[in-house]
């Protein structure tokens, strides 16, 4: 059987934290920000985890990330 590949552009976006959750970056925050509230714009820094159905995307795009 051949391995499976990785799909690029999650390798790229997505990380894995030690529990199995997938960390992305914050959504919302490339342009326009002035019309942002100032709230949301510090609620937005760093990156977040992924709710469970999106993980589950995730996952099949990266194998071998566990």
């Amino acid at each position: 059987m051949p391995k499976m590949k990785t799909k690029s552009g999650a390798k790229k976006r997505f990380s894995m934290t030690a529990s199995g959750r997938v960390k992305a970056g914050q959504a919302g925050k490339r342009h326009g920000m002035i019309k942002r509230s100032t709230k949301f714009i510090r609620n937005a820094r760093g990156t977040t985890l992924l709710c469970a159905a999106d993980e589950k995307i995730v996952k099949k795009y990266m194998p071998y990330a566990r």
